[in-house]
């Protein structure tokens, strides 16, 4: 088994560092800092990542995309929110309704991400981390908003393997990857599968992404690595990160880009992106391809 270290990248720490995505478009690197609700910007160059701006998308923000019309797509607060390129942010759908804030125990967006289409699948989980109040949404390219799994409790990273005919989602609080058949030509979950099941000392699966050659990355929350799997759920490497609450993880090219969060341990290295080259490539984010304006929320 390959056992690789990450090291630290230059940008300034986060309070909860998470959804590092590349926008191959761009040549630019996303990601969150969750409790500040700012998405924040990086270049590459070469192993260097120098932030190059942060805007603010909502009280919380749990992930965000490229959006092909302009600007990125956040899974902010309660539902989906546009972030225009001078920083303006403009919420399309409150998907939480009633109850959508942490005194009164509502629900936030946590993370997700696009399949090849252009449809964003985002998912949230209760401010109290509550079994089984956790959804899976999927944002159309229509602009409707379509709930494909519920009674989830942490819904957490999802990607799809190269061909499509398999997506994998993370489900933190029991810490279950589930591994489904996933139909490209209507982004339709089938029968599914526990790929993997997580926790104790190792951490518990957290944001994930998927290589070129089909295997899946793993962050593993409390467990300060990141783990590689075959698509049979073989544990092929781990990347040592040396912060416990590693959170998510994406490629930009062969650059393995990991984000971590502070937690009550004393880690100054804490919510700093971190970086590796395992020798392995992965592809950039899919955008959504949908519209910016009349989003609706099928009932």
């Amino acid at each position: 088994m390959l056992t690789l270290r990450a090291t630290p990248a230059a940008p300034e720490p986060a309070g909860h560092g998470e959804g590092p995505t590349w926008d191959g478009e761009r040549a630019e690197l996303l990601w969150v800092d969750i409790g500040a609700g700012l998405v924040r910007r990086a270049a590459l160059d070469g192993d260097r990542l120098t932030e190059t701006g942060a805007a603010r998308a909502g009280d919380t923000v749990g992930v965000v995309v490229p959006a092909a019309a302009g600007g990125w797509l956040a899974g902010a607060g309660g539902g989906f929110t546009h972030l225009a390129a001078d920083g303006t942010a403009r919420v399309l759908v409150d998907l939480a309704g009633e109850g959508g804030s942490e005194a009164d125990g509502g629900t936030r967006m946590n993370d997700g991400a696009c399949d090849r289409a252009g449809r964003f699948f985002a998912g949230t989980m209760a401010f109290d981390e509550r079994p089984g109040a956790g959804t899976l949404y999927r944002l159309d390219t229509d602009g409707t908003v379509t709930t494909v799994l519920d009674g989830l409790t942490v819904s957490n990273g999802i990607g799809w393997s190269p061909d499509e005919r398999t997506v994998y989602l993370a489900d933190s609080g029991p810490g279950l990857v589930h591994a489904s058949a996933y139909d490209p030509a209507s982004g339709a979950f089938g029968e599914g599968r526990v790929l993997l099941e997580t926790g104790g000392p190792d951490g518990v699966a957290d944001g994930l992404t998927v290589d070129d050659e089909g295997c899946l990355w793993t962050a593993m929350w409390g467990g300060g690595q990141v783990r590689r799997w075959s698509p049979e759920g073989e544990l092929l490497a781990v990347v040592e990160v040396g912060v416990a609450h590693t959170s998510s993880c994406a490629f930009a090219g062969d650059l393995l880009v990991i984000s971590t969060a502070r937690g009550e341990a004393d880690e100054p290295e804490a919510g700093r992106l971190f970086t590796v080259r395992p020798g392995v490539s992965g592809p950039p984010a899919n955008p959504y391809r949908g519209p910016l304006t009349g989003i609706e929320q099928r009932r």
